[in-house]
């Protein structure tokens, strides 16, 4: 099992910035892919980044791409979405997902074998 715990969100106005941070604990030396996700009120969970583990390759939602960057460090178990240029279009939960090498990994559906219980990140106009 891995435990992910989120942490970071909070009210910041249009144009500015936040950290999110997700730290994982307990078997985390299978965890091959990290992400996150977010829900925002009345609508659909969607995705919004991911990275490998091991090689650091990264993908983003087309929402997202230019303004969020995700990164971890493998020594703390520990993965960041930085978050720029933030729109009230990004109010939402956010939540941390992990995966491990022979589980299930889907970014594409959501099919992700670990979350976190979120974080809420809160744009104002």
């Amino acid at each position: 099992q891995v435990q992910l715990v989120e942490s970071g969100g909070g009210l910041v106005q249009t144009g500015g910035s936040l950290r999110l941070s997700c730290a994982a604990s307990g078997r985390t030396a299978s965890t091959y892919r990290m992400g996150w996700f977010r829900q925002a009120p009345g609508k659909e969970r969607e995705f919004v980044a991911t990275i490998t583990w091991s090689g650091g390759n990264v993908g983003y939602a087309d929402s997202v791409k230019g303004r969020f960057t995700i990164s971890r460090v493998i020594d703390t178990n520990t993965v960041y979405l930085q978050m720029n240029r933030l729109k009230p279009e990004d109010t939402a939960f956010y939540y941390c997902t992990a995966c491990t090498l022979f589980g299930r990994c889907d970014y594409n559906t959501g099919d992700v074998e670990y979350w976190g219980k979120g974080t809420l990140v809160t744009v104002s106009t």
